[in-house]
C-alpha cells in the first residue's frame, strides 16, 4: 500500500505513514523519508519531522544530529552513521544499501540529517538510490543552518542598504578543493555565506583580500543554536586571529558582509554584554518565558492530533 495525505483542497499526496505502525507495515516496498533535523537547537525541528520520527522502524542518524530528537522515534532501530574525529562509520554506497536493506525488512526508515538535507546534504542521493531500488520515497525539509544559524546570532543575511543577496557556497567540493564560487563571491556585494569552509580559512582570506576587502566584517560561528556555540567576529584581515584566540573549528558556518555589523548593533540597542563572542544577556533573559520544560514523556509523545495522517 502507498500512504497518503489530503491537502487542504481535498488532492491526495504520498506522505508519510501514520505514526505507530507495526514492524513490516510501511507497504510492500519499504519507505525512506529523509528528514531535516535542523541546525542543532532540538526545539528548532519541525512538528513534520517529530511525526516522520514518531512512525519510524529505523532512524539512521548522522553526527550533527542531537541524539536527543531520537525520544521522538520510541520504537524505531537507531543506527549512527555519521562521521567523528575525521572518521567515517560508513561510507555513502554502504549508507544507500543499508536505507534499501532496513526498509525492505523493517518498513520506515527514517534518515535524520543537520540542518536541511537538500542543502549539501546529499538527501537527493539518497532519495535517487532508493526509488531506484523500490522503495517509496518522502522528504520533510528542514531549517537550514545557513540561514538559521546567523539569525540565532543577529546576523541576517540580507538587509535593506547593505546586501540584495546572498550567497550559500560549500567551502570543501568533492574533491577537496574551495569551490570556484568563493571566488566569484568575493566579487559580489551580498553576502556570502560558507559551510564546511574552516580548513580553507586562509585561502578564503585571500580572495577576499585581493578583492580589496580587508575590512570586510565576517564572523565565523561554532557548533550553531547549541549550549557550547562559540562565536568570532572580525574582519577579513584579523579573523584569523580570532579563530586562534577562540579556538574555533569544525562544524561552523563563516558568513562575510555588511550584515555581519547588525549583530553589534542590536547588543548596543539592548545593552547586552558579549563576552567572548556570545550572547551572555539576550538570550538567557529570553529562555524562562517561551523555552518549554521539556520531559521524556512528551518527547515520546504528541497528541494524536498532532501524528501525521490522523484526524
Amino acid at each position: 500500500m502507498e500512504f497518503q495525505n489530503k491537502n487542504r483542497d481535498g488532492s491526495v499526496r504520498v506522505g508519510i505513514p501514520p505514526s505507530g505502525l507495526p514492524a513490516g507495515q510501511a507497504g510492500a516496498r519499504g519507505l525512506l523519508t529523509v528528514v531535516g533535523a535542523g541546525p542543532g537547537d532540538v526545539e528548532l525541528i519541525t512538528l513534520k519531522a517529530i511525526k516522520a520520527l514518531q512512525s519510524a522502524n529505523v532512524v539512521l542518524y548522522d553526527s550533527l544530529v542531537d541524539t536527543e530528537l531520537l525520544e521522538y522515534a520510541p520504537q524505531a532501530e537507531f543506527i549512527f552513521v555519521g562521521k567523528r574525529r575525521g572518521c567515517y562509520s560508513y561510507q555513502q554506497e554502504q549508507i544507500n544499501e543499508l536505507i534499501v536493506s532496513r526498509a525492505k525488512s523493517h518498513g520506515h526508515v527514517v534518515r535524520l540529517k543537520g540542518g536541511d538535507p537538500f542543502v549539501f546534504g546529499r538527501g537527493s542521493e539518497e532519495m535517487e538510490y532508493a526509488s531506484a531500488n523500490g522503495l517509496q520515497v518522502a522528504m520533510v525539509p528542514g531549517i537550514s543552518s545557513c540561514l538559521s544559524v546567523p539569525a540565532a546570532q543577529n546576523i541576517p543575511v540580507t538587509k535593506r542598504g547593505s546586501a540584495e543577496s546572498f550567497w550559500v557556497i560549500t567551502g570543501t567540493t568533492k574533491e577537496h578543493k574551495l569551490s570556484n564560487d568563493v571566488r566569484l563571491a568575493a566579487k559580489s556585494s551580498a553576502t556570502v555565506v560558507i559551510l564546511m569552509g574552516m580548513s580553507k580559512l586562509p585561502q578564503i582570506v585571500e580572495l577576499f583580500k585581493k578583492e580589496g576587502k580587508s575590512e570586510t566584517p565576517i564572523a565565523i560561528i561554532q557548533n550553531g543554536t547549541r549550549a557550547n556555540e562559540k562565536v568570532g567576529v572580525g574582519t577579513i584581515s584579523s579573523i584569523e586571529k580570532e579563530v586562534e584566540k577562540q579556538e574555533l573549528a569544525n562544524p561552523a558556518i563563516i558568513i562575510i558582509g555588511e550584515v555581519v555589523r547588525h549583530r553589534q548593533a542590536v547588543l548596543d540597542l539592548q545593552g547586552v554584554a558579549d563576552a567572548g563572542g556570545l550572547l551572555v544577556g539576550l538570550r538567557r533573559n529570553l529562555e524562562p518565558e517561551f523555552k518549554p520544560t521539556r520531559s521524556k514523556k512528551t518527547l515520546q509523545v504528541l497528541p494524536k492530533s498532532f501524528v501525521y495522517g490522523s484526524k
